[in-house]
């Protein structure tokens, strides 16, 4: 997919990925791309407020494609709007290279104890 992370901390998670090999027939970035986008941020990000001895597992992912990118890059920038104890939820926001939301996803991580 290509995706490289830009930023990573407790606030917030960015990165980017190419359009270039991630399109489907009509050329445009494939909404699954999006979403692997999203969902690559949302649990890497849920994984690093679990703490140690936990780890996150995603239960819920669901996107709205407002706009389509064709070519360059899109950027993902992912935001918590849950911490809690047992569930994250995190939204993230993926816009073209003209700063245009192409994509919004939300995921839901289900926080578990690891086990020894």
């Amino acid at each position: 997919m290509g995706i490289e992370i830009l930023e990573f901390d407790r606030e917030h998670a960015v990165a980017r990925m190419p359009v270039e090999g991630n399109t489907q027939p009509l050329g445009l970035l494939h909404g699954g791309a999006y979403c692997v986008l999203g969902e690559s941020l949302g649990s890497m990000h849920a994984n690093y407020l679990a703490g140690e001895g936990r780890f996150a597992v995603g239960v819920d992912i669901n996107a709205t494609h407002t706009g389509s990118a064709t070519s360059g890059w899109v950027t993902g920038v992912c935001r918590p709007i849950h911490v809690g104890k047992s569930l994250t939820v995190h939204e993230i926001a993926v816009t073209d290279e003209g700063g245009r939301r192409c994509s919004t996803i939300r995921i839901t991580n289900m926080i578990r104890q690891a086990k020894n």
